[in-house]
């Protein structure tokens, strides 16, 4: 079980490699060009929140994998959160967000399906955590 933590760990910080490529790839800078200053500095602002969120969930689940793999209480605590996060990031994947339009490259394609790829596997390891498994008492 704790290599599969330490794996989702990881996989935060390869999530920020696509993170960092939407801003350019959706022309943030043309396309909220529009906007009133405060709204596209909040638009910014939102979008480094979350990009320190997820480098504190990859460093957390990094730096205390062994207490998640043990299920000690506030790592399974952790764990329950981020599953939830990852979980709601999917259905916003799946019932909100309408990404075909921005979809035009073979390259484009593949990241969107692989970055849901990675959102399920983080669904799935981290509820693993605080249900037990793979803890041996």
């Amino acid at each position: 079980m704790k290599t599969l933590i330490l794996i989702a760990g990881l996989l935060h910080f390869a999530i920020l490699i696509g993170s960092a490529l939407v801003p350019f790839a959706l022309d943030w800078r043309r396309s909220l060009a529009g906007l009133h200053p405060f709204l596209r500095r909040l638009f910014w602002v939102y979008g480094a929140f979350i990009v320190l969120t997820i480098v504190g969930f990859g460093t957390l689940t990094l730096a205390f994998a062994g207490e998640m793999a043990r299920g000690e209480p506030v790592a399974r605590g952790l764990a329950a959160f981020i599953a939830v996060f990852w979980a709601a990031r999917l259905g916003v994947q799946f019932f909100v967000f309408d990404p075909e339009p921005f979809l035009t490259k073979w390259f484009y394609r593949a990241g969107y399906h692989g970055l849901t790829v990675v959102f399920i596997v983080h669904v799935v390891i981290y509820a693993l955590v605080p249900a037990g498994w793979g803890v041996t008492a």
